[in-house]
């Protein structure tokens, strides 16, 4: 159920707003912006995915990819855990 709230949010996502969000405005207004530094590196840069022309459908490419990547790390942790258990350790 989660994942498909998780994905529906995904979709949906194009739909939200331009603006920038409270930590960035906040970093706006206090002129301090410029000072940011941008991460060594970036998987998915500004929540686009690279290689799709249409907008809309890149943000929904990437959501839905770090979902998937989200997903997927919280089952192998469960299942570690889980094999851990059974095995007495």
């Amino acid at each position: 159920m989660g994942f498909l709230l998780a994905a529906a949010i995904a979709i949906a996502a194009p739909l939200a707003s331009t603006r920038p969000d409270g930590l960035e405005w906040v970093a706006m207004q206090g002129g301090f912006i410029d000072q940011a530094k941008a991460p060594l590196y970036q998987i998915i840069p500004d929540y686009l995915f690279p290689g799709v022309a249409n907008e809309a459908a890149a943000t929904i490419a990437a959501g839905l990819l770090g979902l998937v990547i989200v997903f997927g790390v919280g089952v192998g942790v469960a299942y570690s855990r889980r094999n851990r258990q059974a095995s007495g350790r």
